[in-house]
């Protein structure tokens, strides 16, 4: 159910919400976090999708704010525009989405503080125009964990460089999200014979891969060896992580992506495994955010001590 309410005020969404509660059977009882998306006008569906799925997972209240004051409906009478949906069109959610023009989108914390579930967390996610520095924008200071994405950015390698710098407990983004995969399979290969020390780490990726640095820094930390990271050629490989590449005394182990989907396994003295590897989803990436609203400490100390030890060690080829 769709409802509509245009040139309206926040005190009434909040009465429709109530209304619709009561005459529906919607309930907020079971949701367990208000999610603020804060996008831009016409940019709000896929977003909106992917929070339906996610909420299926993590029943929530969904409040998106679209609102552009640079954009074409900066000079626009101040007006704010809203819509409600509930059941098959909201997920296991509820959401509400706010449309301002001109001067009744300069205050983004006023717009969204009477629709904030009571006692429950608050997530903030920019999917793609992101204050550079998230935790301290009006709407990131009012939640518990901050979500960006450095893939949507105009300069994504830039983006990721800049992370640590203004990092805040509760960030995240999800280039680092998309990692987990990675992350894991290479866990395990290490956990199993020859129990022996990794000498030196190669990572290769894409141009448009924010997350081939982010494992490099992570594998850093962990490692405290030698990492050389590159960004390959487009017409070599067009997204995402390419190659992780293990140096040990037995041998070379090698993750590899011959196509976006799948990756071989080739370790010393055992055949190739070939694993399902598909580039992870908003849906998924999302909902993975939302199982853990404490602050990611790993992935600050990636971008932060990660990042540095990186930086004073790699010698980076082709990744301008």
């Amino acid at each position: 159910m769709i409802i509509e309410l245009p040139d309206t005020t926040v005190g009434k969404i909040a009465k429709a919400l109530v209304s619709v509660r009561e005459e529906g059977g919607a309930v907020a009882l079971g949701r367990v976090l208000t999610l603020i998306i804060v996008t831009r006008h016409g940019a709000e569906e896929e977003v909106i999708e992917a929070a339906n799925d996610a909420s299926r997972e993590h029943p929530m209240r969904v409040v998106v704010l679209m609102s552009d004051p640079h954009g074409p409906d900066a000079d626009a009478d101040p007006r704010l525009d809203a819509q409600i949906r509930v059941g098959g069109d909201a997920g296991a959610s509820e959401v509400i989405v706010l449309r301002a023009y001109g001067a009744a989108g300069n205050n983004s914390e006023s717009l969204v503080t009477g629709l904030l579930l009571p006692d429950a967390p608050v997530v903030a996610w920019w999917p793609r125009d992101t204050p550079e520095k998230p935790s301290r924008s009006s709407i990131g200071k009012i939640a518990q964990r901050r979500i960006t994405d450095a893939a949507t950015q105009p300069d994504p390698g830039a983006w990721v460089a800049g992370l640590g710098e203004h990092y805040a407990p509760g960030d995240t983004d999800f280039a680092w999200t998309r990692l987990t995969r990675w992350r894991e399979q290479l866990a395990a290969v290490l956990d199993q014979p020859p129990y022996e020390t990794v000498t030196s780490v190669d990572v290769r990726g894409a141009a448009d891969s924010p997350s081939t640095a982010l494992l490099a820094a992570w594998l850093r930390l962990k490692l405290d060896v030698p990492v050389n990271w590159t960004y390959v050629d487009p017409e070599e490989w067009e997204h995402g992580i390419k190659s992780v590449r293990l140096v040990r005394p037995s041998g070379e182990t090698l993750l590899e992506r011959p196509a976006p989907a799948i990756a071989v396994l080739t370790q010393p003295g055992q055949p190739s495994h070939d694993l399902a590897f598909p580039r992870r989803t908003l849906r998924e990436c999302l909902a993975e955010e939302l199982r853990s609203l404490d602050p990611d400490l790993l992935y600050g100390r990636v971008i932060t001590e990660g990042w540095q030890l990186l930086e004073s060690t790699v010698t980076q080829e082709g990744n301008g």
